[in-house]
């Protein structure tokens, strides 16, 4: 009987041992999660960089679509109608004041003023025999030969020969100027745009196109419209601002401008606002402006285009890095370190871009300080190391 009991308590002893043994690995694996998790409670730091505010002066820049013209654009048209004889320039040729660009067959105007000469010379013959009319008949009413009556017919014949000759004296004149008309030369300095006709060709005053336009481009206007909004913010700064009376460059950036060619490119030479349109158009709500370019070179020409680049002055401004900001449902928020080194979000409002960076309008205050990099990442609550 008892060999029996002992082999059973023989073969449970290894059951009860592996259950001793699983009962430590359960109590060892129990103690190492309590350890962990002790261990995700402590905070993690955050080597972040952080930068204090403070008020600045900031620039923005607006752009508006525009067109370019030079100073003296000048359509050349036929003041006479006649057959082109002659073309003495060439398209794109840069011409001076007085130089000669076309020639009209001037054979009918030489005719016409050679009857205006001849008319002239009738008309002093006339007036010659009028006055010897006058001159005879003077002594026969004095010693009352004959009645007064012909002597004052004389005379009145004598008034009528003398405007006659005025009359022609204008015709002649006339003529002279239609003569004069044939040679057509340059009004301005400038450049020869294209010559739509030939030699041979008809021109007459009612021609649809000019011969040419020649267009003054030592200096260009651009025109361009703003709208009705910017225009009163932009105008009441130039009145308003107070340092632009005393400081003269600024008074000189509230009116100068830049251009940005069509390649991407800003013009070397400043322009200046020079007018601006009496009116704004009822139908965009815009307004029209000028600015005018020195262009020594020659670069630009009537008829390109580009972008009027104008720049604003913002005083006692916080400005932020564009990375320090993050949306989140149209919102806009930075990270603000608060005294214990851990972060809150705090919403800020934008009133603009200033290069690189946001111009903040409200939000922030002068001494905050936010965090400028990986924000997005970033969640309420945490500590970081701020690296200034």
């Amino acid at each position: 009987m008892f060999k029996n009991t002992t082999k059973i308590l023989f073969r449970k002893a290894p059951l009860v041992l592996g259950m001793i043994g699983l009962s430590i690995g359960v109590l060892s694996c129990t103690s190492g999660n309590s350890k962990n998790a002790n261990n995700s409670n402590e905070p993690l730091a955050l080597e972040l960089p952080v930068m204090t505010v403070k008020s600045t002066t900031a620039f923005t820049e607006k752009t508006y679509l525009g067109s370019v013209e030079g100073t003296d654009n000048v359509e050349i048209r036929p003041q006479v109608g006649g057959k082109l004889e002659a073309i003495f320039v060439d398209e794109g040729e840069y011409v001076e004041k007085g130089q000669k660009l076309f020639q009209i067959d001037p054979l009918t105007y030489n005719e016409a003023l050679n009857n205006e000469l001849a008319s002239r010379e009738v008309r002093k013959a006339e007036l010659e025999n009028a006055a010897l009319e006058v001159e005879r008949l003077t002594p026969l009413v004095e010693n009352e030969v004959i009645s007064n009556v012909r002597l004052r017919a004389a005379e009145s014949n004598y008034e009528v020969a003398k405007s006659a000759l005025a009359q022609a004296d204008a015709a002649v004149n006339t003529a002279k100027i239609n003569k004069d008309f044939t040679l057509i030369k340059a009004p301005v300095d400038g450049y020869i745009g294209r010559i739509p006709k030939r030699v041979g060709n008809v021109v007459s005053m009612s021609d649809s196109e000019p011969m040419t336009v020649l267009s003054d481009i030592k200096s260009v206007r651009v025109y361009f419209s703003m709208s009705e909004t910017d225009f009163l913010y932009f105008n009441e700064r130039s009145k308003s601002d107070k340092l632009a009376e005393e400081d003269e460059e600024i008074r000189d950036m509230l009116t100068s401008v830049s251009l940005i060619l069509a390649d991407g490119k800003e013009f070397e030479e400043k322009g200046v606002i020079d007018a601006i349109d009496g009116h704004v158009n009822r139908s965009t709500g815009a307004i029209s402006l000028r600015a005018t370019f020195p262009n020594p070179k020659g670069l630009l020409r009537s008829g390109n285009s580009g972008k009027v680049k104008l720049e604003e002055r913002h005083h006692n401004v916080i400005v932020v890095p564009q990375t320090a900001i993050y949306e989140i449902m149209d919102k806009t928020f930075v990270y603000l370190l608060k005294e214990d080194n851990t972060i809150k979000r705090q919403a800020v409002t934008l009133a603009g871009t200033s290069g690189k960076n946001y111009i903040v309008k409200e939000g922030l205050n002068p001494g905050d300080q936010i965090v400028t990099s990986e924000v997005e990442a970033l969640r309420e609550g945490i500590l970081i190391i701020p690296q200034e």
